[in-house]
């Protein structure tokens, strides 16, 4: 049986390619996505859209990165300034970062963002196996309504998609969400087409 052909570009099956609604987005501020390996071919992710719409936006796959070169070649770098996205009972709000950013930042230094883009049980076991992402200092959202990830549960209460949690991020820093609403019109096209494509009822059943 011959495989579905994939959008080389998207890497998703050709009917559900999403490239004609991918809109490359200027920012300054880099995006490094650590992806759980059990997401690569996850038809439904979503780090994909942040990784085609940003130029300063790259995916790095493992689970434990305690020794992963490339990233600690990025934590290393002392013309970044990196930060975790992530929960800890030590975060601070990215509202608070945005604020304080905007009047004392060193325009000379980059600001990186590290995303961990997997299931919530995978994302924790993710952080925990990683002891270089355990020193770094972390920065939480604030999520302002329920995530439109509609086509995957979630028990976890405000938990966003990573696109969603890049859009929110991204325009809180920023304070411009106009900017990256092209994020958003990509992702709901996928949620939509995929909806579109279940049988009749389904959605209703298990979803709603």
């Amino acid at each position: 049986m011959s495989k579905r052909k994939k959008c080389t570009v998207c890497d998703k099956a050709l009917a559900a390619c999403i490239c004609q609604h991918i809109i490359e987005i200027d920012s300054d501020i880099e995006l490094i996505i650590l992806q759980h390996p059990g997401e690569v071919k996850n038809a439904i992710g979503t780090a994909r859209i942040l990784n085609l719409s940003l130029p300063q936006c790259q995916i790095i796959i493992g689970e434990d990165f305690t020794d992963n070169t490339q990233l600690n070649d990025i934590l290393n770098d002392r013309t970044r300034q990196c930060f975790l996205l992530y929960p800890s009972e030590e975060s601070i709000a990215v509202e608070y970062l945005a604020g304080n950013e905007s009047s004392n930042r060193d325009t000379n230094i980059k600001r990186t963002f590290i995303l961990l883009d997997g299931t919530w049980r995978k994302a924790f076991k993710m952080y925990q196996s990683s002891i270089n992402l355990q020193k770094l200092p972390a920065v939480r959202l604030n999520a302002e309504q329920e995530s439109q990830y509609t086509i995957r549960q979630t028990s976890i209460e405000g938990g966003l998609s990573t696109v969603e949690a890049g859009f929110l991020l991204l325009s809180t820093l920023d304070k411009d969400k106009d900017k990256y609403q092209p994020l958003l019109t990509a992702f709901e096209y996928m949620i939509n087409f995929q909806i579109a494509k279940m049988p009749a009822g389904l959605f209703n059943k298990n979803y709603k």
